[in-house]
């Protein structure tokens, strides 16, 4: 039996807005309503896909081998990074899922940067 692939396996739709393509369309309308608030001047300096390394690659000697290798390192991207017009930098993250590596990377962003993810 073959079985066909249908897409995501958590259902999103890659949603384009303003030229920009997003991984849901639940991220694409966060994007829309922090457009709104920046042009009400409730936030400013809006960003997305902000990446935060967490762990560098590493370099090994492989001792079956004995060549070298590189494990790849571990980042975070954050769906939105703004500043409010209080002077708060938020890391903002769109969540349907909350998957155990996500989770993970929250706990490592908090540990080793010192910020707090706010999920919508």
């Amino acid at each position: 039996m073959a079985w066909k692939k249908t897409g995501n396996k958590f259902y999103n739709q890659k949603t384009k807005v303003k030229g920009r393509v997003f991984d849901s369309r639940r991220e694409a309308r966060r994007y829309q309503e922090l457009l709104i608030l920046q042009q009400a001047g409730e936030i400013r300096d809006l960003e997305c896909q902000v990446s935060f390394p967490l762990i560098p690659s590493q370099k090994y000697k492989d001792p079956v081998s004995g060549h070298w290798k590189t494990e790849r390192g571990v980042r975070y991207v954050a769906d939105f990074v703004y500043t409010t017009k209080d002077g708060e930098r938020v890391v903002e993250d769109v969540k349907g899922v909350r998957t155990k590596e996500y989770i993970i990377k929250r706990k490592l962003v908090l540990w080793l940067c010192g910020i707090h993810i706010r999920e919508v």
